[in-house]
């Protein structure tokens, strides 16, 4: 069986957004799809509503095939040393999950799809995300249908937020993507848009993605596919 390769951006902001860009310049060569980790606050002040041309940017991404997921709602630590979402209680999940909802629906970039800054998010948050109406929960080693109530092992292999970026890590990343796609399962790619402005890490990137291309994996974006039922309807 061919493995099903997925590779994310996370991070994508005005600063950001060229080196996205390319890297998405370089996908299409290849016919990969990307899916676009999204937040609508980053630190900074970065506020999404007021940045038109990422939100253009990314409608005609998500025009084009790729994928727009919910990634935190301002990423603020709520711990020391802890992503937004990997402490919080169930309330104040769903206080955050309903704004950053609210603001992607502004931007025309409404998704039922979620993942934790850093990948980790709490009991809490989990039991939160179908309240606000998200189906589907990435995280670092699985990939949970809130729907279905069932999950998929799948680990990311990341450079950049919470990722190591150095260069062995950067060589161990591309020999773990490769060994992935040789044995057929799940390759889940991510990167920061930051880190795509930097030679290193987007060469590894680009090489775990020509590896496991070579190992003809099937390109792929998170999704939730509804029921057979809902299909049918």
């Amino acid at each position: 069986m061919n493995a099903e390769l997925i590779v994310s951006i996370s991070g994508i902001r005005d600063t950001t957004r060229d080196a996205a860009i390319e890297f998405a310049a370089e996908m299409d060569r290849r016919d990969v799809r990307l899916s676009l980790l999204v937040a609508p606050r980053l630190q900074g002040g970065y506020r999404l509503l007021e940045d038109p041309a990422t939100q253009s940017w990314l409608r005609g991404r998500r025009a084009r095939g790729d994928a727009i997921v919910l990634h935190g709602y301002d990423q603020a630590a709520t711990k020391r040393r802890r992503a937004e979402f990997a402490t919080l209680p169930r309330h104040e999940a769903r206080l955050r999950l309903t704004a950053a909802d609210r603001v992607l629906e502004q931007a025309e970039l409404r998704t039922r799809l979620f993942a934790a800054p850093r990948w980790d998010a709490s009991a809490g948050a989990i039991e939160a995300l179908p309240e606000v109406g998200f189906r589907l929960a990435l995280g670092l080693t699985s990939i949970l249908d809130l729907e279905r109530n069932t999950a998929q092992k799948a680990r990311v292999y990341g450079i950049g937020e919470g990722f190591r970026a150095e260069s062995w890590w950067c060589r161990a990343l591309v020999l773990g993507a490769a060994k992935t796609a040789r044995r057929g399962g799940v390759l889940r790619l991510a990167i920061s848009a930051a880190q795509l402005g930097r030679s290193g890490p987007r060469q590894a990137m680009l090489d775990a993605v020509d590896l496991a291309l070579f190992h003809d994996a099937a390109s792929e974006v998170y999704r939730w596919e509804p029921f057979t039922a809902v299909k049918a309807a």
